[in-house]
């Protein structure tokens, strides 16, 4: 049942979100971890591989794609950040 997995994307969707609200809020890159968002990066495109290599393609797919183009808004805002920071130092 990929209902299931699909409430787990969600559930974990709703967070980044945030993460990118703080992330521009804060204009910094203290608490954020590039090797984490970048596994997370990896962890969302490896599921979107499996669900394309296993003809699975239906609305949990979107889930992961969304998640994954929010993660890397934040990968994107984290190296904006990390400029500003060098910038200013």
């Amino acid at each position: 049942m990929q209902i299931f997995e699909f409430i787990m994307l969600v559930c974990f969707g709703l967070s980044w979100p945030i993460s990118v609200y703080k992330s521009i809020v804060s204009k910094s890159t203290k608490g954020k971890s590039i090797f984490f968002i970048i596994a997370i990066i990896i962890g969302y495109i490896s599921g979107i591989i499996g669900k394309i290599a296993n003809d699975q393609i239906n609305y949990v797919l979107i889930a992961y794609c969304f998640n994954l183009s929010v993660v890397s808004i934040d990968l994107v805002i984290y190296f904006i950040n990390k400029r500003r920071e060098s910038i200013s130092a």
